[in-house]
């Protein structure tokens, strides 16, 4: 059960390196994605902006996005990958993969994945909206926010690195 977590410019290679069952998108309003020859069957794309909080000319992440954003990823049955992308592979993408792995765990385990995405993630810098708005829908009652305030803002970096949390082992690891 393998959530890989990439920039926008490494997706194509890994879409048709792992052929993924199920692809999320999370790209800024008027961004144009790449295109994908070996493009997965399921595929969510949510347009808003890297905000951690609202600003003026700015789209935010609502709770809206981040309840399509859990059910899609219940869908996902495992057998083959989930690939998350977001521009830089830094924010937004960290953010719903550490959403997803909540989800998918019982409560208790939020800080266990905060440190496990930061072993696995050196820059992940998860988005704290997305976060908080998920923490609030899945009655964390901000064990989730916490957990990412904990881990700090990540290494400086202009694109993160591919990495894989591993669901079924609750290991993480570096691609």
């Amino acid at each position: 059960m393998k959530l890989i977590v990439a920039p926008l410019h490494e997706i194509a290679d890994l879409a048709a390196r792992h052929r993924p069952s199920h692809l999320i998108s999370l790209a800024s309003p008027g961004h144009i994605d790449a295109t994908l020859t070996d493009a997965p069957p399921h595929r969510l794309d949510l347009r808003f902006n890297d905000i951690a909080e609202p600003r003026a000319g700015l789209t935010p992440p609502t709770e809206a996005d981040v309840a399509a954003l859990l059910a899609f990823a219940a869908s996902w049955d495992g057998t083959r990958p989930l690939l998350v992308h977001c521009w830089a592979g830094v924010s937004r993408s960290t953010a719903a993969a550490y959403v997803i792995v909540c989800a998918r765990s019982e409560p208790g385990r939020e800080t266990a994945w905060a440190e496990r995405l930061r072993v696995a993630a050196p820059t992940a810098t998860p988005n704290p909206l997305i976060v908080t708005l998920a923490d609030r829908l899945l009655t964390r009652d901000g064990a989730m926010s916490r957990a990412i305030a904990a881990i700090g803002r990540g290494a400086e970096t202009a694109w993160g690195e591919v990495f894989e949390l591993d669901l079924s082992s609750q290991g993480a690891a570096s691609l």
